[in-house]
């Protein structure tokens, strides 16, 4: 979501600046293939956080009834147990936090609802078709107690009810990423589930009446593929498709943001305007068969760049400066290709490393250790865990005949007798004594990933660079 608000008024500032882009380029002569492909390249990784979020939207919620992966506009799906083993849905699940997804349309303004949830931690990051993250309810931000939102979307004005506060969102469409702690016990399963079926959205006109929830029909020809992942659906629509889309969001769901005129002005001079078809065959022949390969060469950017994502310490690659990325494309593009959506920072930062100490690549034919020293456990007023994945395309859990997919202090594990805390990474048990500190790896290749909840702000930090994960260091 972005901050600002954009009105009618500045969306005809941008359909504006187009045709006066346009204009001055008629005067200085026609574009080169070069320079419109250059452009075109641009535009692709603008807009690319955008599409992604509408396609996964649409992949989502056009469903007719809640399912294990969805749910339709306006409603919660609610994940009561973490993944099994064999769980291959979406990739690098997680083991510490139950999700509840909604997709929101905002044409009506809606009531999100949930209630006290006592000590527990819970986040609710709202996010918007621009995949920026605009507010973020929860433990960090507003405490435990019940509480009521008003979601509006571009342009609203009304009259917020009383007991609830107004969130604005930049765009029509929306998704609130709930997360609720479950310590994975059948017992906490109960507590935390009840939790979850009280996390309501109520269309505002229907607010403090009753109200039976109805699905949208589902549209039969979504223009994608429903069953592909977002990124091979969205490559599949080629380069007039993909920008089609593009417009079409621009002009009527997610105007774009005043900081976005010079790019939008750019965009202009080959036909990309917010609100209108873009048709490559009123281009110069040589121009279209220039524009052909930018989507692919648009991927092969992103993935070039995918360390942008964040700052390499100790083989620990270290997340920076996600959920908000202003005028940033090229890595809003990036997360959203390989991270989507990403957290805020102060909410939750997941460092990952593929080697170890001496830079070599993560094996189960190996033994690894990693030693926090004594005071020197992760950071923070959350909670902390490190997940195993094996990768099968995609990063998955570890099968293990102890079931456990994680390590943190919820398993109780055992300290040195010097205040550090060592956690053995191998996959065969290190001995019974040692498995509360034993997170199983797979015999090939793995990837431990840290997830630090509600980091502290204060040093030591991961935020600003004062603590950092140490070395996975090679046994023996």
């Amino acid at each position: 979501m972005r901050l600002a608000i954009r009105t009618a008024i500045v969306a005809s500032l941008a359909l504006g600046l187009g045709s006066t882009a346009s204009a001055q380029t008629r005067s200085a002569g026609p574009l080169t293939p070069e320079a419109a492909k250059e452009i075109a390249l641009e535009a692709y990784i603008y807009g690319y956080s955008l599409v992604t979020t509408d396609v996964t939207r649409v992949q989502m919620s056009n469903i007719p009834a809640v399912a294990e992966l969805g749910a339709p506009l306006n409603t919660f799906m609610n994940v009561k147990r973490y993944p099994p083993a064999d769980y291959r849905g979406v990739s690098a699940p997680n083991a510490d936090t139950l999700y509840s997804l909604a997709w929101l349309d905002l044409a009506e303004p809606q009531v999100f609802s949930h209630p006290d949830m006592g000590d527990r931690y819970f986040l609710f990051p709202m996010v918007d078709l621009w995949m920026t993250i605009f507010d973020s309810p929860g433990k960090r931000t507003t405490g435990g107690k019940a509480a009521k939102y008003l979601l509006t979307g571009p342009g609203w004005k009304g009259a917020v009810p009383d007991g609830v506060k107004q969130i604005q969102c930049a765009t029509r469409y929306m998704v609130i990423l709930g997360r609720t702690y479950a310590d994975g016990t059948e017992k906490d399963y109960a507590a935390a589930n009840a939790l979850q079926a009280q996390y309501t959205i109520t269309p505002l006109s229907s607010f403090g009446k009753p109200f039976t929830y109805k699905a949208p029909p589902v549209d039969p020809n979504p223009g994608f593929s429903m069953t592909e992942k977002p990124q091979a659906a969205i490559l599949a629509l080629g380069t007039d498709g993909y920008f089609n889309l593009m417009t079409k969001l621009m002009g009527s769901s997610a105007p774009p943001p005043k900081a976005d005129a010079p790019i939008l002005a750019r965009m202009a001079q080959i036909g990309i305007v917010p609100g209108q078809p873009f048709n490559s065959s009123k281009l110069d022949p040589a121009v279209q068969a220039a524009l052909k390969d930018v989507p692919k060469l648009a991927l092969d950017k992103m993935g070039a760049n995918d360390k942008s994502m964040g700052v390499v310490v100790n083989g620990w690659i270290v997340s920076k400066g996600l959920g908000v990325y202003g005028t940033d494309y090229l890595k809003r593009a990036v997360v959203a290709a390989f991270g989507w959506p990403a957290n805020l920072q102060k909410d939750a930062v997941y460092p990952y490393t593929t080697v170890d100490s001496k830079g070599e690549p993560l094996t189960g034919a190996n033994k690894y250790t990693l030693t926090f020293a004594k005071g020197q456990t992760p950071p923070v007023d959350g909670f902390w865990s490190i997940t195993m994945y094996m990768i099968d395309q995609g990063w998955w859990f570890v099968p293990n005949p102890l079931n456990k997919f994680t390590v943190s202090m919820r398993d109780n594990p055992k300290f040195n007798d010097d205040g550090s805390l060592t956690l053995y990474f191998q996959n065969e048990s290190p001995g019974k004594d040692k498995e509360a500190n034993w997170l199983p790896a797979p015999k090939g290749a793995f990837i431990p990933m840290l997830r630090m909840y509600w980091p502290k702000q204060s040093s030591p930090s991961i935020l600003d660079g004062t603590w950092s994960p140490p070395q996975v260091m090679k046994a023996g």
